[in-house]
């Protein structure tokens, strides 16, 4: 068996090994050179890496991507204007808070893919700066997109117009890049088919009916909104919608003549009326009352008989029916 002072040794010789291994002696003479094939016909490698690959090693620079021909340059363009004009025109079409949120997001993607393939070619040089801009106009309106997409979700925006108002800066300057670009040679850069207007606060009467079928109950039903934004509550009876009703904040109203029958009271908050989506176009939610209100009349030899009911859309002390929210597309509009 070998002693512990002879295995000491051994290592040490190990390791000088190795280290002499690692460290090869200086070469003496001679010019260090890399030589090889970088063409494939023979052609020598310069072995700088920040060479330029044509095979001078004066040059730092990349090759040059040459400019494409006015009518190539068009042909670019023309393959992504029609993804680029539909994702725009569908969002401004779209019906629903989903379905606004699914179309902000397909805008964002064909924009940003349209700006990411266009920044790579070169245009004719004439054009290289309207070019440059309508790049850039794209770019920032995707990422504006990016921005008003959260806004959807979390329910600050709820409709098509909210959208293209929140949108109206980036919109407007997408708009003056593609005119520019397309009176330079007329290339098909329009792609802004929509019209922005500015923020809006539309607020309907107190006490104004959306929807009415015929009241002639004799129930009534007071709403009580006393939140910090107008209200639409809607009373539905089996699968049909019997009267929706605009009750300001801060304010009440009193349905009169509901008709006999169970009804589910749906209610939604927010700012800015848009009577054309029948939605809030800004800070909007949707809820229900979880418990169905019953209306009767009872008539009988010496009187009649019948139920008022009164709904409080805030939270009070002593309240006794509870909420719950609503898929916004299931909410009877």
């Amino acid at each position: 068996m070998a002693s512990p002072r002879l295995i000491s040794c051994v290592l040490a010789l190990a390791t000088v090994t190795l280290a002499a291994c690692s460290s090869p002696p200086p070469l003496t003479g001679g010019e260090p050179k890399v030589s090889g094939v970088a063409d494939g016909k023979g052609g020598a490698f310069s072995g700088d890496p920040g060479g330029d690959p044509s095979g001078d090693p004066s040059s730092g620079s990349s090759p040059a991507v040459s400019a494409l021909t006015p009518e190539a340059y068009k042909g670019e363009l023309d393959s992504r204007h029609k993804a680029m004009t539909g994702a725009i025109s569908g969002l401004a079409g779209a019906r629903g808070v989903q379905a606004l949120n699914q179309r902000v997001d397909k805008a964002e993607q064909a924009l940003s893919g349209a700006a990411d393939a266009l920044s790579a070619i070169a245009p004719p040089a004439e054009i290289r700066a309207q070019h440059d801009a309508y790049v850039t106009s794209l770019r920032d309106f995707a990422t504006e997109l990016g921005s008003t997409a959260g806004k959807v979700g979390s329910r600050e925006l709820c409709t098509p117009s909210a959208v293209l108002s929140d949108l109206n800066t980036k919109l407007t300057a997408l708009n003056k890049a593609g005119e520019a670009l397309q009176s330079a040679g007329d290339y098909p850069a329009d792609v802004v088919t929509v019209k922005a207007g500015g923020k809006q606060n539309r607020r309907l009467k107190n006490g104004a009916f959306i929807r009415r079928t015929s009241l002639g109950g004799r129930s009534s039903l007071e709403v009580d909104n006393g939140g910090t934004r107008d209200a639409v509550v809607t009373a539905v009876r089996g699968g049909g919608k019997t009267f929706s009703v605009y009750v300001r904040k801060k304010a009440k109203f009193k349905v009169r003549g509901v008709p006999d029958g169970t009804y589910k009271i749906y209610f939604t908050h927010g700012v800015d009326w848009d009577g054309k989506s029948r939605s809030f176009s800004r800070q909007c939610s949707f809820e229900r009352f979880q418990k169905s209100v019953k209306f009767k009349t009872t008539v009988t030899a010496t009187q009649i008989l019948w139920h008022d009911w009164r709904v409080t859309l805030h939270a009070i002390s002593g309240g006794n029916a509870r909420t719950a929210p609503v898929n916004p597309d299931d909410f009877p509009s």
